[in-house]
């Protein structure tokens, strides 16, 4: 089949782009359509595609204030010819399942989630001190716009893939969909066992809003513990302005010293509510217990024990929740944490069920099952 694969954008490699990378694993001969492609920001396994990307790619400051055009990314990916294509891909979380395939194209949606920007997460985006004047004084006049036209072009998707059970629900909810979920590809040949404790707590993340990487500044400057900040993004100033004297950031940071950070870490910690997120995976591939916001995609990653609860943490535990977005949740989790005997054996071996080679094998069934569901 000639295939087609759509992103949203190609900016930097999170867990979006580590789905794309597998997706263009399996497809080797497709196009890549995008909005926007910052060149050498994504793989080389991405990158030796015919990539084509929107005019967003040509507007004014469009490699750092792409999110300020959100209002043009319906125009911007319907303008997509996709005509001689068997196969439509769009891997999703904002705009790019709303291409317009061809008649007689099989579109299959790998959806992360519905367009978090003006659903569930619009408040972490656009309200109060979150926001730019300009942005903040726009984005209302458009938001009811781009839900109405989320959810109208959700009828051009023949089947949709959840990464999680809680964006399932999502996708019923919003779309009125039934979806299979298909948890996002971990490499975890990669990995190793690793009972390495150079005594410092991990947070790996893109500093945007939803994230809550705030918490865990404030969290840790109570804790007076090391804490290991690694990603970047719009907060960072922010973040760092916030941070004491144990708080460390050190940029984004390439696979291998990424591995080093996941294997000498204490545990990681995960303020935020995902849609399912591989961090929390990635960290358990290397036998690292994870703190963790108890709602979201961490209830299907982490088989955690709530921190306040009755009882001991199960001899399964690869884990610890925490129940409001709160730093001083966050403070008391970890405070459990340091109670607890993590077993690392236990932890990487729940881990390893989410191997790419699960993620290839449903992907691949659902492309040839052209059935509109």
């Amino acid at each position: 089949m000639k295939t087609a694969l759509i992103h949203d954008w190609l900016t930097g490699m999170r867990g979006g782009e580590k789905v794309l990378e597998t997706l263009c694993g399996l497809f080797p001969e497709a196009d890549v359509y995008t909005l926007l492609h910052v060149p050498g920001s994504v793989s080389p396994a991405i990158e030796r595609h015919a990539i084509h990307a929107s005019f967003i790619q040509k507007l004014p400051f469009a490699s750092r204030k792409y999110r300020q055009y959100l209002p043009l990314f319906p125009a911007a990916i319907e303008q997509f010819d996709l005509r001689g294509y068997d196969l439509v891909l769009s891997s999703s979380h904002c705009a790019a399942k709303g291409v317009v395939p061809p008649p007689d194209a099989y579109h299959l949606c790998y959806c992360h989630t519905p367009m978090r920007y003006v659903w569930d997460m619009y408040a972490d985006y656009f309200g109060p001190g979150r926001a730019g004047g300009l942005t903040k004084r726009t984005i209302p006049f458009f938001a009811n716009y781009l839900r109405m036209w989320d959810a109208v072009n959700s009828v051009r998707v023949d089947r949709f893939a959840a990464n999680s059970a809680h964006v399932q629900k999502r996708i019923k909810k919003y779309y009125g969909r039934e979806s299979v979920v298909v948890h996002p590809p971990v490499e975890t040949r990669r990995t190793r066992l690793s009972k390495t404790d150079d005594g410092y707590f991990l947070v790996v993340s893109a500093f945007v809003p939803y994230k809550r990487i705030d918490l865990a500044v404030s969290a840790f400057n109570r804790l007076g513990e090391k804490l290991l900040i690694v990603g970047s993004g719009p907060e960072e100033k922010r973040l760092k302005a916030m941070a004491g004297p144990r708080i460390s950031f050190a940029g984004w940071a390439d696979p291998a010293t990424l591995d080093s950070y996941y294997a000498n870490c204490r545990a990681l910690v995960f303020p935020g509510e995902e849609d399912f997120g591989m961090v929390p995976v990635e960290a358990q591939c290397w036998g690292k217990p994870v703190i963790a916001f108890g709602r979201g995609g961490a209830l299907e990653t982490v088989k955690g024990h709530w921190a306040g609860g009755a009882g001991k943490p199960a001899p399964s535990c690869t884990g610890v929740f925490f129940r409001r977005q709160s730093a001083g949740d966050l403070a008391g989790a970890v405070k459990a944490f340091m109670r607890w005997r993590p077993v690392p054996e236990t932890i990487r071996r729940h881990a390893l069920k989410f191997d790419a080679s699960v993620f290839r094998k449903a992907i691949l069934k659902l492309a040839e099952g052209r059935e509109r569901i």
